[in-house]
């Protein structure tokens, strides 16, 4: 009785995991696969090429060869994001009319995708790799391509992304050269430009277009126009020979006339502009002052030596005497204050250098401290870590780099505020000396400039105010996904749910094992223990005719225990099995149901795609 419990233990426990494909009847399919050298490297070559396109579900083991190459195809015709009206299922250790479904609907689909290759469901199902293997082939080159062109969008929107918060050192460099160089050019610009040198007066007006032109020219330096050029071409046509040569030196000694007579006015007109202001000259002599009063004392002191020459010798010789001790007085005084400033210059330039001197020391300290780092990272050095060091290197020279680069941007500064506040100084002065109409119309530009320099303030604020709700507005908008990244997260899940659900499966069919291999030993134990214990009171029973009845009825009872027993474990049978079907078929109204979800959901993205093109249209049309 134990043995035949175990049998059909065993037979429960092997139809868990394994269930043969079978018809509508219950009778077991067998189906016609070549079994030749040729299918095997088809085979083989088809796996290749799906694990090259990156379906690696193809290495399972466990897996049939049907369910890798259909698993596989059902994989590219998803990720090529061919829209097709088609509900591509899959599922491992499908039943065969599950499996026949989809061949239908994968055979079906392929001519919309415009594939050049014809492929029949029976050769799906009975494993024809040499007619699979086209198909396959150009499958995965569409799911590469669909792969690539996704993956240049998706990088081309992170480098949008990443430009408008961050900026590399090769830009930021960029635009720090820029805007040196375009200083530079408009320097050029600026020193090369065309000068005038002279102006016509306004009250001068001339009859002719070609008079002017040539006028204009000689304000800007051009002495010789095209009108000569052409008035000598005209009368050499009508005056050929000797006597042309000696009209056209005429002509050129008229023009010489007309040249001059013309600058005479431009000079007349310049000279009544060469004006010098008084600030001006305050200006100038404020920068010579000092030489102006040493030549004044020269002055003062050779006139006095030219009437001194007048004068008897006697008196003229004291005051001689009287006025170089003075001189030389004065010269002494201004010498001795000449070295003076240079001492004190001295003192400043050896305190600079003494400071120089102790910097470089520092320096050069400094430097042999760096060079015996250096060397002991050289010593370090191993091809692992050859290309981190060499990361660190240049990343320590781009630092010492924008260091230098951030003394010189101080230092220019700083020279330029000492330059600004220089001419804003000189400016200040010179405004000093002007009328009371200038300091009023300098008093209205600055309360017309502190009034425009608030009103940018407020400007600068709403901007910035407006600036950060856009931000806003553009971190919501690219926290709402697209839909290629939704139906991409959607297979993401479908992967996910899918090894969550064989791992359970898995999980589950161990547990079923388990629990029939328990009940097995526990009815082998008990098997034991009755035969054990029928074998030892077998010869006690047998010695008398008392003892072997009640032998008998012992046995009796553990007979009936034993059907009793097998009775309880049929009905429990009878019950998984009942169970088993309920569950099945409440498994296919969900497969129905899911279906019936994703053709739904298809049916709903078409219509708001339609939507969305309506809409376009309305707002197209209204605008």
């Amino acid at each position: 009785m134990a043995s035949m419990f175990a049998e059909a233990t065993k037979k429960a426990a092997a139809a868990r995991f394994k269930q043969p494909a079978t018809d509508a009847e219950g009778q077991e399919i067998e189906v016609d696969i070549r079994e030749d050298e040729e299918q095997n490297v088809k085979l083989r070559e088809c796996i290749d090429l799906l694990l090259a396109a990156g379906y690696f579900r193809a290495r399972i083991k466990g897996l049939s060869s049907f369910d890798k190459i259909i698993g596989g195809m059902t994989w590219c015709i998803q990720a090529s994001n061919f829209d097709v009206d088609v509900d591509l299922l899959f599922q491992e250790n499908s039943t065969i009319g599950q499996k026949i479904a989809l061949t239908e609907k994968i055979v079906a689909v392929l001519p919309r995708m415009k594939c050049p290759h014809r492929l029949e469901p029976h050769q799906i199902q009975g494993l024809d790799f040499i007619h699979i293997y086209p198909v396959i082939q150009w499958l995965v080159k569409l799911a590469i391509a669909t792969k690539e062109e996704m993956g240049d969008y998706i990088r081309a929107y992170s480098e949008s992304q990443f430009n408008k918060k961050h900026i590399t050192p090769e830009d930021a460099e960029f635009e720090t050269r820029k805007q040196s160089a375009i200083a530079s050019v408009g320097s050029v610009k600026e020193t090369y430009k065309a000068q005038r040198r002279y102006r016509k007066p306004q009250d001068v007006t001339y009859s002719d277009e070609e008079t002017q032109v040539h006028t204009t020219l000689l304000e800007y330096g051009r002495r010789y126009g095209l009108s000569r050029a052409l008035k000598s071409e005209k009368e050499e046509k009508k005056l050929p020979g000797v006597g042309g040569e000696a009209k056209e030196v005429d002509l050129r000694a008229d023009e010489e006339k007309r040249i001059k007579a013309l600058m005479k006015g431009l000079q007349a007109a310049e000279a009544n502009e060469m004006f010098v202001s008084t600030s001006a000259v305050g200006s100038i002599v404020g920068l010579q002052s000092a030489e102006i009063q040493q030549m004044a004392l020269e002055y003062e002191g050779k006139r006095a030596d030219l009437e001194a020459g007048k004068k008897p010798d006697k008196a003229a010789g004291a005051q001689a005497h009287q006025r170089t001790v003075a001189s030389l007085q004065k010269q002494i005084g201004m010498q001795e204050k000449k070295c003076q400033e240079a001492q004190v210059k001295h003192d400043e330039l050896h305190a600079l250098y003494s400071a120089a001197q102790q910097k470089l020391e520092e320096v050069e300290s400094y430097g042999r401290k760096i060079a015996e780092e250096m060397e002991k990272l050289n010593q370090l050095e191993t091809e692992e870590n050859k290309g981190v060091l060499q990361q660190l290197r240049a990343l320590v020279a781009l630092n010492q780099s924008l260091k230098k680069q951030e003394q010189q941007f101080k230092a220019y500064c700083k020279d330029e505020k000492t330059r600004l506040e220089e001419a804003i100084a000189r400016l200040e002065a010179e405004g000093g000396e002007g009328s009371a109409e200038e300091k009023e119309h300098i008093a209205a530009l600055r309360e017309h400039f502190l009034a425009d320099q608030q009103r940018l303030q407020k400007i600068k604020a709403l901007l910035a105010r407006k600036n950060r709700e856009t931000a806003l507005l553009q971190r919501k908008i690219d926290e709402v996904p697209s839909r290629a990244e939704l139906a991409q997260y959607q297979r993401r899940f479908i992967e996910l749910y899918d090894q969550v659900s064989s791992t359970l499966t898995e999980t589950r069919q161990f547990y079923d094992l388990y629990n029939s291999l328990e009940d097995q030993k526990t009815s082998m134990e008990k098997e034991a223990s009755i035969i054990t214990s029928i074998h030892e009171k077998f010869e006690l029973g047998m010695s008398s005719e008392k003892n072997k009845e009640s032998f008998l009825k012992q046995v009796e009872e553990i007979l009936q225990g034993i059907k009793q027993d097998r009775e309880r474990l049929e009905r429990r049978c009878q019950d998984e099995k009942s169970q088993k079907d309920k569950l099945n078929a409440t498994y296919l109204d969900l497969v129905e149901k899911q279906r019936a979800y994703y053709k739904t959901v298809k049916d709903f993205q078409e219509e708001c795609s339609k939507n969305e093109a309506l809409l376009a249209k309305v707002k197209a049309k209204a605008g």
